[in-house]
């Protein structure tokens, strides 16, 4: 067997990818939910109830109707790139954040029962560019 690239198989044949949509990486994903909160930076969003304070069972099923997760499973990319539905964890799972990430952008105890979905945006984003100093020092603080 030879082995080709793809520039030299397409001389050849046609490729065509079998999903619809690449694979995304985690930043890619983050910033994709993070460009969705920013097309209605005015849109007021449902925040979670207390995630800290919820056993792990509860805070991986908790959700709320027009969160800031709503928003993410909306989008048809993010689905097919393989978020299942809007819970908390799953998207823990999804955009592979921590317990701490995921609070910072959906719990209520920062912003009311409500929020900007450009606050989200802005809270979305920070996870990828966040600093990691900060997020050290807290995951040892809070063992």
């Amino acid at each position: 067997m030879k082995h080709q690239t793809l520039d030299q198989l397409q001389t050849v044949a046609r490729i065509e990818p079998l999903a619809p949509f690449s694979v995304m990486t985690r930043n890619e994903r983050i910033a994709r939910w993070a460009e969705l909160l920013e097309q209605n930076p005015e849109r007021c969003l449902g925040a979670l109830t207390g995630t800290e304070h919820l056993r792990p069972e509860a805070r991986a099923i908790a959700r709320g109707e027009g969160s800031a997760l709503a928003v993410a499973f909306e989008d048809p990319i993010l689905r097919a790139s393989g978020l299942r539905d809007d819970t908390y964890g799953e998207a823990k799972r999804f955009f592979e954040l921590s317990d701490w990430q995921l609070h910072d952008i959906v719990c209520d105890c920062h912003v009311g029962a409500t929020m900007k979905a450009r606050w989200a945006a802005a809270r979305v984003r920070a996870t990828i560019s966040g600093n990691r100093l900060f997020a050290f020092l807290r995951r040892c603080l809070m063992r």
